[in-house]
């Protein structure tokens, strides 16, 4: 009778094991559709777009290889190198003026002056939009008969001129100044947050001290927000590099190609020219670029992790 009742008492223990193997395993089961998914086609689509930049494939992926043929013809295609310089040219400015806007205007707003919220929504509204949307309001505020230019002239200053858009050697800058408007009250958004969190001891330890309000940002406040400026760079940098949408809605690539981008470039030859080859070159080399930026953020982030 006494091991029958043991037996009894410990018989429900293989259900609970079940039960706790269940629910240790159902995550996995669940995200397993989804990661299946992303290998397939993310990192599978990768590993083709490689595979093709080997190849000559044209109008139609096919398979004879000619080694690093078609890279050699990148670096050797003019308007490669227009749209590579285009790219600095866009992505520091991009960055820089960022970062400057976004500072300046996350100090202000963390003077606790009146109607923050409402200025915070405005600041930040332009990043609820798409490129899409920004590049046909600032093509339209930008084209030289319509916009800006046609505005100041209808007040009496005929002599006014602002054609960037159809300058070849400005047109670039009108791309930063649409992609800045959009994405500076983001930047500032990450520094504002960046500030609230800072302890207000020190800021006030810093003033009995003597130093100006200004001082005491650039020499106390920045140095402990060099997460957030980095993280900041990071994600500038890397919209700057996938910058498609904006070009297309706001200057077409154009006059010619003197606006191109490498994003533009690659579309024009993989999908318009039939020269998949070399599409897929240009979309490694913007890959490479990416993982560039992402590489040095992951390490960063994983060693304050370790070291936190």
């Amino acid at each position: 009778m006494k091991n029958t009742s043991t037996a009894r008492v410990g018989h429900p223990a293989p259900r609970a094991s079940t039960s706790s193997g269940l629910q240790a395993w159902l995550p996995r089961l669940v995200l397993a559709p989804s990661v299946a998914i992303s290998l397939f086609f993310v990192y599978g689509f990768m590993l083709w777009t490689f595979i093709l930049s080997l190849t000559s494939s044209r109008m139609l992926p096919s398979y004879d290889f000619v080694g690093f043929g078609q890279y050699a013809r990148l670096m050797q295609n003019d308007r490669w190198w227009v749209a590579s310089t285009n790219l600095m040219i866009f992505g520091s400015l991009f960055v820089v003026i960022c970062l400057a806007i976004g500072v300046l205007l996350a100090m202000l707003l963390d003077q606790k002056i009146r109607q923050e919220g409402a200025l915070r929504t405005i600041y930040l509204y332009p990043m609820a939009l798409s490129f899409i949307v920004t590049g046909v309001v600032w093509k339209w505020l930008l084209n030289p008969s319509l916009g800006i230019q046609a505005m100041v002239r209808s007040w009496g200053f005929e002599s006014f001129r602002f054609d960037w858009l159809v300058d070849s050697d400005m047109v670039i800058y009108t791309l930063v100044i649409a992609a800045v408007w959009q994405a500076s009250g983001f930047v500032m958004a990450l520094f504002l947050a960046g500030l609230r969190g800072i302890d207000d001891s020190i800021i006030k330890a810093a003033q009995l001290d003597g130093a100006s309000l200004p001082r005491v940002y650039w020499r106390v406040v920045m140095p402990c927000l060099r997460p957030v400026v980095f993280s900041a760079v990071m994600i500038l940098a890397h919209i700057a590099i996938k910058s498609f949408d904006l070009v297309v809605a706001l200057t077409g690539g154009g006059p010619g190609y003197a606006s191109d981008l490498p994003a533009t470039f690659m579309y024009a030859h993989a999908f318009n020219r039939a020269q998949i080859g070399l599409g897929s070159a240009s979309a490694m080399l913007m890959l490479g670029g990416v993982l560039a930026i992402l590489i040095p953020y992951l390490y960063s982030e994983l060693r304050s992790r370790r070291h936190g």
